[in-house]
C-alpha cells in the first residue's frame, strides 16, 4: 500500500485530497476482486448462459474512469488501473459502484416490444432458447461424465504416465478447439419459391458429433422462423406499397382540388362533367412510376404543380428534383416521367360518402350511390384535407411498425446466434447472420425510403412546410406516468376509508335507522347519493380492466381507437374515482352532520341542496372546455356517447357499443337522474318527503329512461345489420329487444304491486332475456364454450395461463344475471331495507359488466391477432372513375 500512496512519485495522502481516499478503495478492491478473474468470468458465463442482457461498458464504469482520469496525470499508475477495468465483465464494474446492473434481458425486451396484434408472426426466441437449454443441458451432462471418467483413468493410470496422458489431453482438447472453422459448422442453401421468393435451409455439418441431432433441430428451427418473418415482412410492405400508390393518386386530386378552388375563373366554370367510365386516367403516375421502377411516393405541392403544369391535354417528359423547404434540405426526387394538367385529373373524381354524420347517413338513405360530385368549395376541401390526413397519419404508422418489425427480429436472430457460439463454441454466427442481412428483412430499404416520402409529403401539404409541427403530428410524445398521480390516488382512498368509517360511526352513535328519520333519509336522500356509488364503482371496475389488460399485453388503446398519448391508464382512473368518493362521502358526511345537528336547525333546508350540488360540479367538470382534468378523454367519452344516442345515424364503432353496454348495467343511476329532477324540480326537497311515484310524469320517465340503454344497442345492431348484411347482427338486435320487453313488464310490476299475472309474465320475460344474454355474453362475445377447442369448453387462444379462471368467470356471469330475481321474487330479508337491497343488485350488475369487459376485450383482441390487424382501415375521400369501372368489370 505504500507505493499506491505514493502514486506517481508524489506523496499523497487521504485527507489531503478529497478524491484519493476513492482511489486507494477502488484499486484496492479491483486487485482483490481480479486475483481469480479468469475463473469467475468462465462460472459466470457458465451460470448466465441463458442472460440476454449485453455485455458492455456500464455506466458506473464510465464514472469511475472519468473521477480518475480528473484527479490523476496520464502516467499515473491508477489510470493504468483503470484501462484495464474496461476488460473486467459487467457484473465486475457493477461491484466498484456498489449497485448490480438492472438492465432488461432481451427476451423480455422483446416480447415487451412487439406489435401485439402481429406477435404470432415475430420470431419464436424462446422457443429457440428452449432448445439451446436443452443442448446445453446435454453439454453439461457430457462434461461431467468426461471429467469422472478422465478423473477415474486418471487414479488407476501409474504416477509418471498420469502427467504425460494429461499434457496430451489437454493439446488433444486445443487441436480440437482450434479447427472450429465457420464454413465447416453450417451450410445455408437458398431456395426459390412460388414467385420471387427465397427459401432458406441449413445444413449442420457435425451431425456425427455427439449432441448434434440436438443442433440440427436448432437450425431447423431457425430456418423456419427466418422464412415465416421474412414472408410476413415481405406481404406487409407489398401492402403498403400499394396503398402508397392509391395515395399517391389521393394526393394528386387534391393537390388538382387545392388549384381549383383558389382559382375557380381561371380554370373554367363549375358546369356539370358527364360521367365517362370509359375514360381512362392520361397521366396514371403509380403505373408510370412502377414502369420505371422508381418509388411511388413523392407528392409535389401545390404550387410547385401549377409552376410546371402545361396546357390542358399535354404532357412533358421533365423528370426533376424537388428541394422540399421542410425536410432539413433533403432532395426528394419526382417519380414521375411526364406530368399532365392537374385539373384534368377532377374530371376522373368523385367524393366518397362515408356515412359519418346524420346528414351524410340521410342522403345515402334516399341515393343510390354513395359517390357525390365535386362542388369545388372550400369547405368540401377542407373535409378532404382533414380525412386525407388522417390517412397519411395513419399510413405513416403503418411503416413505423413494419420498421421497428424488421428491427426487432434483425436483433432476435443476432441474440439468439449469440447464445448459441457461446453454448456450444463453435462460430457459426457470422455465416448465418449474412444470410439474414441478405434476406428481404435485412437488405429491403423500401420501407425506410417510404417513411422519408410520406414525411416530406405531408409536412409539405398539411403542415405549411413546418417540419417540427408536422413532426409533432407524425410522432406524438409517448405518454409519461407521474408519481403525483399515484400519490393523490393513495391520499384520496386514505380520505375515502377514513370519511365511511365517519359515516358508519356516525349512524350507529345516532341510531339513526332505528328511527323514523331514518327511514325517510333511505327513502329521500340514500337514492341521491347512491348515483356517484354506481359511477364510482364503475370507474374502479373500469381501473381493474385497465390493468389487466395490459398486464396480459390487450391493446385496449388501438381497439378503443385512442389518440396516442391520450389514453387514461389504470392510475389515472383510480385517481378520478377516489377523487369522486371523497366529494361525495364528504358531502354525505356534512349531510348528516347538519341534519343531526340541534343547532343546524335553520339550515336543514340548505343540507338537502348538498348532493344536488355536487351534481353540478360532476357535470361542471365533465364539460368543462378548458384543458383539465383530461380534456381529450372527456370529449372522447362525450363525442362516443353523443354517437350513442344519435345511434341509427352514425356508422357503429367499437367504442360506441362498449360504451353503450356498459350504459345497459347502469339503469338505477340512470333512474337516479330521473330522481334528481323529480326532486328538485317539483320542489319535493322543501317538504323533506319524496312522493315522485305519485306523479305520471316521473312514472313515465322511470320507464323510458331503463329501456334508453336498450334501444340504443338495438339500433346500433340494425345499422349494422344494414351495413354488413350479416344474420348475427340481428339476432344481437332480437336480444336487446327481448331485454328492452323484461325491463318493461319488470318495472310495471314493480309499481303494481301485488298483481301475481305481472309476477309471472315478469318471471318468463326475464328468463328469456336472461337466457339469450348469457349465451350471447359467454359464447360469441367471449367466444368461449367451444366443443372443438383445443383448450376444452374455451377457445383455442388463452391470455389467462389458468383455466379454471374462465370456468369461475362463466359461472360468476350466471350467478349475477340471476341477481334480478330477487327484485321480482322479493325474497324477505327483514334486516336489510328494501332500498339497499335494489343497491347492493346494483352494484351486482356492476361488478359483473367489469368482468364481463375485461374478456370481451380479450376475445376482440385475439381476433385482431388471429388476423395480423394492427392498423385501423380509415376511409379515402376520392374515387376514380377508372376504379368504378374495373369493379364493373
Amino acid at each position: 500500500m505504500a507505493v499506491l500512496k505514493n502514486g506517481g512519485g508524489g506523496k499523497h495522502h487521504p485527507h489531503q485530497h478529497p478524491l484519493d481516499f476513492g482511489h486507494y478503495f477502488i484499486f484496492y478492491f479491483y486487485q482483490h476482486k481480479t486475483r481469480n478473474a479468469e475463473a469467475e468470468a468462465e462460472a459466470e458465463a457458465e451460470a448466465d448462459a441463458d442472460a440476454d442482457a449485453d455485455e458492455g461498458t456500464s455506466p458506473c464504469k464510465i464514472a469511475c474512469a472519468l473521477l480518475l482520469f480528473k484527479s490523476k496525470p496520464p502516467n499515473s499508475p491508477m489510470v493504468t488501473v483503470m484501462t484495464r477495468v474496461e476488460t473486467v465483465s459487467f457484473s465486475h464494474s457493477a461491484h466498484f459502484c456498489n449497485q448490480p446492473s438492472r438492465k432488461m434481458k432481451f427476451g423480455k425486451e422483446f416480447k415487451k416490444k412487439m406489435v401485439p396484434e402481429w406477435a404470432e408472426a415475430y420470431m419464436d426466441y424462446n422457443g429457440l432458447k428452449r432448445i439451446l437449454r436443452e443442448l446445453r443441458e446435454y453439454k453439461q451432462r457430457k462434461h461431467s461424465r468426461d471429467l469422472l471418467d478422465h478423473k477415474i483413468a486418471a487414479a488407476r493410470a501409474p504416477p509418471p504416465n498420469r502427467i504425460i496422458s494429461g499434457i496430451e489431453l489437454q493439446i488433444s482438447s486445443l487441436q480440437n478447439t482450434n479447427g472450429d472453422i465457420e464454413d465447416q459448422v453450417i451450410d445455408v442453401n437458398t431456395l426459390h419459391g412460388d414467385g420471387c421468393r427465397q427459401f432458406y435451409k441449413t445444413k449442420f455439418l457435425r451431425q456425427s458429433e455427439e449432441g448434434g441431432e440436438i443442433e440440427v433441430a436448432f437450425f431447423r428451427k431457425l430456418d423456419e422462423e427466418l422464412n415465416k418473418v421474412n414472408t410476413f415482412y415481405k406481404d406487409k410492405v407489398e401492402e403498403v406499397k400499394q396503398e402508397a400508390n392509391h395515395l399517391d393518386k389521393q394526393m394528386e386530386a387534391l393537390v388538382a382540388l387545392r388549384i381549383k378552388v383558389k382559382n375557380p375563373k381561371q380554370y373554367g366554370s363549375n358546369s356539370k362533367r358527364h360521367r365517362n367510365s370509359s375514360v381512362p386516367l392520361t397521366s396514371n403516375k403509380s403505373s408510370a412510376a412502377d414502369a420505371s421502377g422508381n418509388e411511388p411516393m413523392d407528392l409535389t405541392s401545390e404550387n410547385e404543380q401549377h409552376q410546371r403544369e402545361p396546357s390542358p391535354g399535354a404532357s412533358e417528359v421533365n423528370p426533376t428534383h424537388i428541394k422540399n423547404p421542410g425536410s432539413d434540405d433533403r432532395e426528394v426526387l419526382n417519380i414521375y416521367d411526364y406530368k399532365e394538367d392537374p385539373l384534368e385529373v377532377l374530371e376522373h373524381v368523385k367524393i366518397k360518402n362515408t356515412l359519418e354524420s346524420p346528414i351524410s347517413t340521410i342522403k345515402g338513405v334516399f341515393k343510390d350511390s354513395r359517390e357525390e360530385e365535386l362542388s369545388f368549395g372550400k369547405e368540401e376541401l377542407k373535409r378532404v384535407e382533414e380525412r386525407l390526413r388522417a390517412v397519411f397519419i395513419q399510413f405513416y404508422h403503418k411503416l413505423q411498425l413494419l420498421e421497428h418489425y424488421s428491427f426487432m427480429n434483425l436483433s432476435a436472430f443476432s441474440k439468439i446466434m449469440k447464445k448459441y457460439e457461446k453454448i456450444t463454441s463453435r462460430r457459426a454466427a457470422r455465416s448465418y447472420m449474412l444470410i439474414v442481412d441478405n434476406s428481404y428483412l435485412g437488405s429491403s430499404d423500401e420501407v425506410t425510403n417510404l417513411l422519408e416520402r410520406a414525411e416530406a409529403t405531408f409536412i409539405q401539404n398539411f403542415s405549411n412546410s413546418n417540419r417540427r409541427e408536422g413532426m409533432k403530428s407524425l410522432r406524438p410524445k409517448a405518454k409519461r406516468e407521474k408519481h403525483a398521480v399515484t400519490f393523490f390516488s393513495g391520499f384520496f382512498w386514505g380520505c375515502s376509508i377514513a370519511l365511511m368509517v365517519a359515516i358508519i360511526l356516525r349512524i350507529e352513535a345516532r341510531k339513526l335507522m332505528d328511527k323514523e328519520e331514518g327511514a325517510q333519509y333511505m327513502e329521500n336522500i340514500f337514492p341521491l347519493y347512491s348515483l356517484f356509488g354506481y359511477i364510482t364503482l364503475h370507474m374502479l371496475t373500469y381501473a381493474a380492466d385497465i390493468y389487466f389488460w395490459r398486464h396480459y399485453r390487450v391493446n385496449y388503446a388501438f381497439i378503443f381507437s385512442f389518440k396516442k398519448g391520450t389514453e387514461l391508464g389504470y392510475r389515472e382512473v383510480f385517481l378520478l374515482s377516489s377523487g369522486l368518493a371523497v366529494l361525495a362521502l364528504g358531502g354525505l358526511l356534512a349531510n348528516l352532520h347538519l341534519d343531526m345537528d340541534s343547532s343546524a336547525e335553520k339550515y336543514k333546508t340548505l343540507t338537502e341542496l348538498v348532493p344536488l350540488g355536487l351534481l353540478i360540479l360532476v357535470l361542471a367538470i365533465t364539460f368543462c372546455p378548458f384543458n383539465i382534468i383530461y380534456r381529450s378523454s372527456r370529449f372522447f367519452f362525450i363525442r362516443c356517447l353523443f354517437r350513442c344516442i344519435c345511434a341509427p345515424l352514425y356508422p357503429e364503432t367499437f367504442p360506441d357499443f362498449f360504451l353503450a353496454d356498459q350504459l345497459t348495467s347502469q339503469v338505477q343511476a340512470l333512474r337516479s337522474f330521473v330522481l334528481y329532477i323529480c326532486y328538485y324540480g317539483l320542489g319535493e326537497y322543501s317538504r323533506r318527503q319524496s312522493k315522485c311515484h305519485s306523479h305520471g310524469v316521473y312514472n313515465t320517465l322511470y320507464f323510458i329512461i331503463a329501456v334508453i340503454p336498450f334501444w340504443m344497442r338495438f339500433l346500433q345492431c340494425i345499422r349494422r345489420f344494414c351495413e354488413e348484411k350479416d344474420v348475427k347482427h340481428m339476432c344481437n338486435g332480437l336480444k336487446y329487444f327481448s331485454t328492452i320487453v323484461a325491463v318493461i313488464i319488470r318495472t310495471a310490476y314493480e309499481l303494481k304491486k301485488g298483481k301475481t299475472s305481472w309476477m309471472v309474465l315478469a318471471l318468463i320475460c326475464s328468463a328469456v332475456a336472461t337466457t339469450m344474454n348469457m349465451y350471447w355474453d359467454i359464447v360469441v362475445d367471449w367466444g368461449l364454450l367451444r366443443t372443438k377447442s383445443k383448450n376444452k369448453y374455451l377457445r383455442d387462444r388463452l391470455l389467462v395461463s389458468h383455466k379454471i379462471l374462465y370456468f369461475a368467470a362463466m359461472v360468476l356471469n350466471i350467478v349475477l344475471r340471476l341477481a334480478w330475481m330477487q327484485l321480482v321474487l322479493e325474497f324477505k330479508l327483514s334486516t336489510v331495507h328494501k332500498m339497499t337491497i335494489s343497491t347492493i343488485i346494483a352494484f351486482l350488475e356492476v361488478i359483473r359488466r367489469g368482468i364481463w369487459s375485461f374478456f370481451r376485450l380479450e376475445n376482440e383482441h385475439l381476433n385482431n391477432v388471429g388476423e395480423y390487424r394492427a392498423f385501423k382501415s380509415v376511409p379515402l375521400p376520392f374515387s376514380y372513375y377508372d376504379e368504378d369501372a374495373e369493379k364493373d368489370d
